[in-house]
């Protein structure tokens, strides 16, 4: 099969974008990945998971020209890149990860006589919602991101893409809900390899407070704001505890102040900036604890972060806020705590049993376990072999 895959950012890296191009090429697909190009660089480039197209850089100034890159729900620019990948490609199928670009997907399917699968790692209309309502919206997002034209336009897409990937079972129920047919959407899971577990040996705590750590984007809508106030908390009823954060986002400086508003100081709370996956992974191992404290908002009710099988695979307890997916997981799997959202009270709660280390490696166990059984990507990639070979042949009838 030959499968042209749309991303709407650039590339290199994207954990999930790496996964399931890496999967289908090792199953003998010619995968080729149409890509953003913000930096400038080269217009073609073989990987080991895909043959890398990039969008040509128009000399018209980094602003203007990083500006026409956007991926727009139809941008003419994206059109003309992926109905010339698609054609001499001689592609299969069109994959497309997430809402912005399946609008032109779609267009250039129709036009090729293609099938387009969406990749839906999000609820999109959600997540726009979510800016919002924590009020981190910018200007722009009035057209690009605005709650009711994104769902207007999840709308239509859902009437005319093929095939529909999801994260967890909670976003293939809202699709359904929507309309789309059940027999056309497939669980593809943000799962780590089996091979993380040989990788990573599974963690030992060492002396010295209790180590949570925090793997993500820093945004409101991710909760991070209740940690800073519950580990302010712990500290004043004086709990040891010691925490790392790991990534970058638009209101990374607006947690950092929050923290020196706390009184965290880096000997309480580390925020360490975006690092590369591996390195990510490495620190995610040196803690005692992994902590999921994004909104109960629909946005996180219906779709599930990679963290949380980054922090089970490595052997970490687990402490998530009461977000649909990620609490139904640790419940069934005893993996950790869940608190309530917004309660940093409960969250205090939830890390002084995490003090408790017998209890912590027990649940650290679990997780181990529950990713050798069910929760890793060996198993999703099977179910995205499928739903690919269903969506072309069913296009053939």
């Amino acid at each position: 099969m030959r499968i042209c895959k749309v991303w709407d950012s650039d590339y290199p890296w994207d954990v999930r974008v790496a996964k399931v191009a890496n999967s289908l090429t090792a199953a003998g697909h010619a995968v080729q990945l149409l890509a953003r190009n913000r930096y400038g660089r080269p217009l073609a480039e073989q990987l080991p998971e895909a043959l890398v197209h990039r969008l040509r850089p128009w000399p018209i100034g980094a602003k203007l020209n990083a500006a026409s890159m956007f991926p727009a729900f139809f941008n003419p620019r994206w059109f003309a890149a992926i109905h010339r990948m698609a054609s001499r490609q001689r592609a299969d199928v069109i994959l497309v990860r997430d809402l912005p670009l399946a609008p032109t997907a779609i267009g250039v399917g129709r036009l090729l006589g293609l099938p387009v699968v969406l990749d839906m790692a999000e609820n999109y209309p959600a997540m726009t919602q979510s800016l919002y309502d924590n009020k981190v919206h910018r200007r722009s997002d009035l057209l690009v991101r605005n709650p009711g034209i994104v769902r207007a336009i999840e709308r239509w897409v859902l009437g005319h893409v093929d095939h529909v990937l999801v994260v967890v079972e909670e976003s293939r129920d809202r699709v359904v809900a929507l309309g789309y047919p059940e027999d056309r959407v497939t669980v593809v899971g943000n799962t780590p390899p089996l091979e993380r577990l040989t990788s990573s040996p599974a963690h030992q705590h060492v002396q010295g407070p209790l180590h949570l750590n925090y793997l993500g984007l820093l945004e409101a809508p991710r909760g991070l704001g209740i940690v800073l106030e519950a580990l302010a908390q712990c500290v004043t009823r004086g709990a040891p505890v010691f925490l790392t954060i790991i990534g970058g986002g638009r209101e990374g400086e607006v947690f950092a102040r929050r923290a020196r508003d706390l009184g965290l100081d880096s000997s309480v709370a580390r925020f360490v900036g975006y690092l590369p996956n591996p390195e990510a992974l490495r620190l995610v191992s040196e803690a005692d604890v992994g902590l999921v404290p994004h909104q109960a908002s629909e946005s996180w009710n219906t779709t599930i972060p990679n963290k949380l099988f980054d922090y089970m695979a490595a052997g970490l307890a687990v402490i998530t806020s009461d977000a649909r997916p990620a609490a139904r997981i640790v419940r069934e799997t005893g993996t950790g705590e869940v608190y309530s959202d917004g309660d940093a009270g409960a969250l205090v709660t939830a890390i002084e049993r995490m003090l408790d280390s017998e209890y912590r490696a027990t649940c650290g166990t679990r997780g181990r376990d529950a990713i050798r059984s069910r929760y890793n990507w060996e198993a999703d990639s099977r179910r995205l072999l499928l739903a690919l070979h269903s969506a072309t042949t069913s296009a053939k009838r």
